[in-house]
């Protein structure tokens, strides 16, 4: 695997069959994701630095191949962009010293699940549960301090009771707050959904708010305005727990963009199919053609074409 397509996986550059690429490699070992990680964190950090920057570009991203081959696993690097050229400025620049304190955790603790499903006990006992590929940050005084920030992903929240201190997440501008309740979130593509499972759920996007019970549900997306609560017929957004597609009278095109963000595929739904619903169980642990041929037995005219890495529907 070379750095190249890491970092345009990184990007969200990648196509569908190079996403499938990089989740299998990362999956293989703990030393591919502690790679990949360390690459993130570069990158995020350099991005602080890009305006300050007044040393050779190019004579310290070779410096920095020259040290990575000590201190990573060997792979090809290449400086397909300037950002990861920056990140070698600072790791140049700044020395190790400086590198150590920025990579070390600090004030808060960082957790990215990669290709895996990963469970979390907070200090203050509270569960979460992450599905793949998601990154959360918690702060290492939790205790007294219970706030949680999640940068990209879906996960289940499972939170202890405390009425004396609040449980909150951010979401960019978004902050879902609880005193003890269990509840979904999914921070995807510049879309925020949260899901209610038990107890009572306060979210808040700029003035307004909205207090979400068991059973209902808010989409928040990048031109939303007002906060509108729905109530949430079926248990999708569990699929990563339960291992379990429920699917209640639910429209085939919300269907099958749960299992194109399960499986990493790229089905799509043509329009004379939009307008199908469907109810039906399917495993997750099921391959996806398995899941596929149930979903066709299930509409009487459904046909699948497959067109290289598209997989169509159509009625």
């Amino acid at each position: 695997m070379n750095d190249e397509l890491l970092i345009k996986f990184l990007l969200n550059e990648s196509n569908p069959q190079e996403n499938t690429e990089v989740k299998a490699w990362l999956a293989l070992t703990d030393q591919n994701q502690a790679h990949f990680t360390q690459l993130q964190k570069i990158w995020t950090e350099s991005k602080r630095l890009t305006t300050k920057s007044e040393v050779d570009v190019d004579a310290a991203w070779l410096k920095f191949k020259d040290s990575t081959r000590t201190t990573m696993p060997k792979v090809k690097l290449k400086p397909l962009n300037i950002w990861l050229r920056i990140a070698a400025v600072f790791v140049v620049a700044i020395g190790s010293w400086m590198l150590y304190t920025v990579l070390k955790p600090q004030n808060y603790t960082d957790i990215n699940t990669h290709a895996q499903v990963l469970s979390q006990i907070l200090p203050d006992g509270s569960e979460l549960i992450l599905n793949k590929f998601s990154h959360i940050k918690f702060a290492n005084n939790f205790k007294s301090n219970r706030n949680v920030q999640l940068d990209s992903g879906d996960v289940f929240f499972n939170v202890a009771k405390d009425k004396n201190k609040p449980f909150i997440i951010k979401v960019d501008k978004v902050a879902v707050e609880v005193v003890g309740t269990s509840f979904n979130i999914k921070h995807l593509k510049q879309q925020t959904e949260v899901v209610v499972e038990t107890g009572i759920v306060k979210v808040t996007l700029g003035t307004g708010k909205v207090w979400l019970h068991k059973g209902e549900k808010v989409i928040i997306t990048r031109g939303t305005v007002k906060l509108n609560k729905i109530s949430n017929p079926d248990q999708l957004y569990n699929y990563y727990r339960s291992n379990l597609f429920l699917a209640n009278n639910t429209p085939l095109p919300i269907l099958v963009a749960t299992l194109n963000e399960a499986y990493g595929s790229n089905i799509i739904v043509d329009h004379s199919a939009k307008d199908l619903t469907i109810s039906t169980t399917l495993q997750y642990r099921k391959s996806l053609d398995y899941n596929l041929n149930i979903i066709q037995q299930s509409f009487e005219k459904l046909k699948i074409k497959r067109n290289q890495n598209e997989i169509i529907l159509s009625y």
